[in-house]
């Protein structure tokens, strides 16, 4: 099992055309490349604008166009893609917000579908209610790579910290996040979520997002996030589009829980 992992998060502008998404994102792999990731992670709902409305519209069945297209950018390029998430249609109408991964082959490795969606009504800000058109997942995602295990969710999913144990049990190391806070929950919690969630767990956190786009009704927070299993922010972008190209050492995950047993220690048979 290897150790050293070069990941490259692309924050990238969700456009209404699905098309121009998959053609940009194909652009900004090729600016990357050079620096030779290992593994990609793209923002959540990458290729449709963030809008209840919306998703039903945009979403394709598993094996569907946009399916075809990541699986054939990750054997292309021979890397782990985190294919942020798209809208999934299912054979019973169900509409998901459902995260791929494919190995270097471009064939696909793990699948979430967002356990826990965002309906919220923050007084004075963000009102916004996923579950008008989405079902939401019901699985614990943990999926295998050449660097050991990794954990997957999206977004809102962030939030449950039963989720975050349950992966880091299973075995994960790094937890990926593809995700789209806004400019009410962004400033407050981002960071302040990620560094928390790793700090707990003792693992890496990937938070990714998409860019800002003025024009959007939905304003994504941004900030793309790295961070460590000491609760140390690796690095950070802003709101605009860019890459976050970073090399980590996941054996840091195993070296910190030696030093501060959090998990070793934890009294499973006194709280569950």
């Amino acid at each position: 099992m290897k150790d050293k992992l070069k990941i490259a998060q692309m924050q990238l502008t969700v456009r209404a055309d699905k098309q121009d998404n998959l053609r940009r994102l194909s652009m900004a792999l090729d600016g990357v490349m050079d620096q030779r990731p290992d593994l990609v992670c793209l923002g959540e709902m990458f290729n449709c604008p963030y809008d209840t409305a919306m998703f039903p519209v945009y979403a394709e069945p598993e094996g569907g166009e946009t399916w075809q297209a990541l699986s054939g950018l990750a054997r292309t390029w021979g890397i782990y893609l985190s294919a942020g998430s798209v809208p999934e249609r299912d054979g019973a109408g169900h509409v998901y917000n459902t995260a791929y991964v494919f190995d270097r082959e471009g064939r696909q490795i793990a699948k979430h579908r967002k356990m826990h969606l965002f309906d919220i009504d923050v007084r004075g800000g963000q009102r916004f209610r996923e579950s008008d058109t989405l079902t939401a997942g019901d699985g614990v995602t943990v999926f295998d790579t050449e660097f050991g295990k990794m954990g997957l969710c999206i977004c809102f999913d962030v939030r449950f910290p039963e989720l975050a144990r349950a992966m880091v049990l299973a075995g994960a190391r790094l937890i990926l996040v593809p995700g789209a806070f806004n400019g009410t929950t962004g400033p407050a919690h981002w960071e302040l979520t990620f560094r928390a969630r790793a700090l707990d767990n003792q693992c890496f956190y990937a938070g990714t997002s998409d860019a800002l786009n003025e024009r959007a009704a939905y304003k994504s927070w941004g900030h793309s996030i790295l961070v460590s299993p000491w609760g140390e922010v690796l690095g950070q972008l802003d709101r605009a589009e860019g890459a976050l190209v970073s090399e980590i050492d996941l054996a840091q995950a195993e070296d910190i829980r030696r030093q501060l047993p959090l998990l070793s220690a934890r009294r499973s048979d006194i709280y569950g």
